[in-house]
Parts: structure tokens; sequence; C-alpha cells
């Protein structure tokens, strides 16, 4: 059995838009501040993980690539669980590079918990058939 649950189509626009601001905000940060970026991950406490996958710019470089194109793509809603797919690959990695294991930390860790939160939802709804 199924339950119909009923959702406003501006509240779930809305919250496209703005999660996908994060990532558009973010990807531009990592593409402008390369140098404080790579600063931050060599003081992260875990930031074998950012090593186990490559030289940290060149990460950088290409997670603000990413992070600036899925972001417009989610936010104009084309293909949009696969954008929250790719935006949550992502940002699982850096969360856990920069953001875990440090006590400073704890409000932007959860931030990205929270953000996650939001990708999910559009990665386990079919928001596309509400949206048109």
């Amino acid at each position: 059995m199924t339950t119909k649950i009923l959702i406003s189509r501006r509240s779930i626009q809305l919250l496209r838009i703005l999660v996908s601001f994060i990532f558009l905000v973010a990807g531009f940060n990592h593409l402008l501040n390369i140098e404080k970026t790579a600063k931050r991950i060599e003081q992260a406490s875990f930031k074998g993980i950012a090593y186990f996958f490559g030289e940290p710019q060149w990460l950088i470089i290409i997670s603000g690539t990413v992070m600036l194109t899925a972001g417009f793509i989610f936010l104009i809603g084309y293909k949009t669980k696969w954008a929250a797919i790719v935006l949550m690959a992502v940002l699982i990695p850096i969360t856990l590079t920069v953001q875990v294991g440090q006590i400073t930390t704890l409000g932007p860790l959860f931030k990205n918990i929270a953000i996650l939160g939001g990708l999910l939802f559009f990665i386990l709804n079919d928001t596309s058939n509400l949206l048109k």
C-alpha cells in the first residue's frame, strides 16, 4: 500500500534552487581560492582521504568544476536526480576530509549533513512528474 503525500510544487522548486546555490557558490570559491582551499585540506585531520584521490590542487579544480556544472543543472531542474547524485558524490569526500574529526567544524559538518538531506530528497523522490 502506498501513501500519497501532497507537497507544494513551489516548495520543491524553492528547495532545489536554494540547495543549488550552495554548490554554485562553493564551486566558484574552489576555483577562485585554490591555494586557500588546499591549505584547509592540508590542515584537515583526514587529509589522507583527499590524497587517496589525487593531488589536492587538481581535486579542488575538478570538484569546483563539477559543483558548478552539476549545481547549474540542478538549479534548472534538468536530470535533477542525477545532478543530486553527482553533487552528493562530491559532498561526501569533501565533508569527510575537511570537517570530520575537527571540533571547530561541527557547524559546517552538520550544515553538510543537512545539504545531504536535501540532495537525498531529490534522489529518493521522483520530483520531475510533480513539476510538470
